[in-house]
């Protein structure tokens, strides 16, 4: 996380909700949809199919760019101790991954990507960040709404490809959800599950 103000966009609230309600998507697997897509030979002006999937992966540019927010965020709270905030650090960079890969993969479907928003656009509850250990469950908490999110995600996809690298984004938002659990002393794999 850097000292810089951090652009974000998110969907608004009724679009969030919808996004998580029907399975959605959050977080660093597009890469493997950016290089396919040209391959598999997406038109300039996407089928249905294709505009679904736009649709989903620009909700999760919006949640990855709210990823991002969230973690400069705590960097910039002086509530994180090293090398706790060498870890937040790299997680807001690997979410800046998954966000630049996402809005290149919507430009390549033939799409338009959210555009970004500021910090204070979102409301987190910055006043109830108290501790490191608060910081760590906000983050531990937006982290498992993403495995969740790309766990629903997954099978809405129309192109498979696609639906594989949201797999693989799925496991990189569960293994932040996971090592903050243990940052925090809890149990990092609570459940056989995470749906």
């Amino acid at each position: 996380m850097t000292t810089e103000t951090t652009q974000t966009a998110a969907p608004s609230g009724a679009a969030r909700r919808t996004f998580f309600r029907h399975g959605s998507l959050f977080a660093a697997g597009m890469v493997a949809a950016t290089a396919i897509a040209p391959r598999a030979g997406m038109a300039a002006t996407p089928s249905s199919s294709t505009s679904d999937d736009l649709a989903i992966l620009n909700v999760a540019l919006g949640l990855e760019y709210q990823a991002i927010a969230a973690y400069q965020v705590g960097a910039e709270s002086g509530l994180l101790r090293k090398p706790v905030l060498d870890v937040a650090v790299k997680f807001q960079s690997q979410h800046k991954d998954h966000a630049a890969v996402l809005a290149s993969t919507i430009k390549r479907l033939g799409g338009k990507a959210v555009q970004a928003k500021t910090v204070a656009d979102y409301g987190f509850p910055t006043d109830k960040l108290k501790t490191q250990g608060d910081v760590l469950a906000f983050a531990a908490g937006l982290e498992k709404g993403a495995a969740r999110a790309y766990l629903g995600a997954v099978p809405q996809f129309h192109n498979k490809d696609l639906a594989r690298a949201a797999a693989s984004i799925m496991g990189d938002e569960t293994m932040h959800w996971a090592i903050l659990l243990n940052a925090m002393g809890q149990d990092p794999v609570p459940a056989a599950f995470i749906g």
